[in-house]
């Protein structure tokens, strides 16, 4: 839960056409259009943040965090203020409201709830608690402002075409080249390339990349809707829409992703959406501030 506190003084400096790839099912499995504002939102079974896995940092060290994982982007944060690089404007960081529930994090999150937990980097050995979903609160004004807003044609311009796992014939993928999120999924492919053969089932025939639309059952803007995401192979993952919730509402855990994928996309700043109670994992997007601040979290936990 946010904590209250204000840092009203406080002032931290930034560190110095193809076609897109996207396969009918993930379309049909997910529901998803670039017209589907209107439908209901589904609220969470129960709304509660869970016990564990908060992040605990001062709003001063999320701020800083931020930052530097946007140094090309982020000016500085200064009396609550976000000022951005290419035009001095300026953002709201943190909007005062404090004990915000899962739901209103989900539909209504100021930037600084986007660190609301912290996200688990290496290796997923245990199912994550209820409604622990790192990176899954999104403001959406601030990725609007980073990446553009698709519906007014301003992601496409910045839209360059990837070659994915060539040497296994995995075609091409459409990312945005801003934050050098295409260099980073290069690399990325370039690792996943080099895997043994028994990995190449979850890779081929990604799911999808840039798409202009909205998450399953909300009116929320997808990361696919900036350039910054990708699904793999959708036969071979899971998502939470598509289980049975067990007889006391929870929703049962499943994947199937190994880890050593997982790794390689988190190396290059991808969270995963396997680390989400409501899961998605064939999901990954570009979130390098919850790796940053992950890494944080164990520098202030060691001895």
């Amino acid at each position: 839960m946010k904590r209250a506190d204000r840092d009203p003084g406080a002032v931290i400096a930034a560190p110095a056409k193809p076609a897109t790839l996207v396969v009918a099912a993930i379309v049909l499995c997910l529901g998803v259009s670039a017209g589907g504002a209107g439908r209901a939102k589904p609220a969470a079974a129960d709304p509660v943040l869970p016990s564990s896995g908060l992040n605990t940092a001062s709003k001063a060290s999320k701020a800083a965090t931020l930052l530097a994982a946007y140094p090309e982007q982020l000016e500085r944060i200064e009396d609550n203020i976000l000022v951005w690089k290419k035009d001095g404007s300026q953002m709201g960081f943190d909007d005062g409201i404090t004990g915000k529930d899962f739901d209103a994090l989900l539909e209504k999150p100021d930037i600084e709830d986007q660190f609301t937990m912290s996200y688990p980097r290496g290796d997923q050995t245990s199912p994550p608690a209820k409604n622990f979903d790192p990176g899954r609160f999104r403001n959406d004004s601030f990725f609007a402002k980073m990446y553009g807003d698709c519906s007014k044609g301003e992601v496409a311009p910045h839209l360059v075409n990837v070659a994915w796992l060539p040497k296994k014939g995995g075609g091409q993928v459409r990312v945005t080249a801003i934050n050098g999120v295409d260099k980073k999924l290069k690399a990325i492919s370039d690792e996943l390339d080099a895997l043994p053969d028994r990995f190449t089932p979850y890779l081929v025939s990604p799911g999808g990349t840039y798409v202009c639309r909205v998450i399953a059952g909300t009116e929320r803007r997808s990361a696919h809707a900036y350039g910054i995401a990708i699904d793999i192979n959708v036969p071979h993952s899971d998502y939470w829409r598509w289980s049975k919730p067990n007889a006391n509402g929870t929703i049962p855990y499943r994947n199937r992703i190994p880890n050593e994928i997982v790794r390689i996309f988190e190396k290059h700043g991808f969270i995963w959406g396997g680390k989400w109670y409501h899961y998605d994992t064939m999901h990954f997007e570009y979130r390098p501030e919850l790796l940053t601040a992950e890494q944080g979290a164990q520098a202030r936990t060691q001895p």
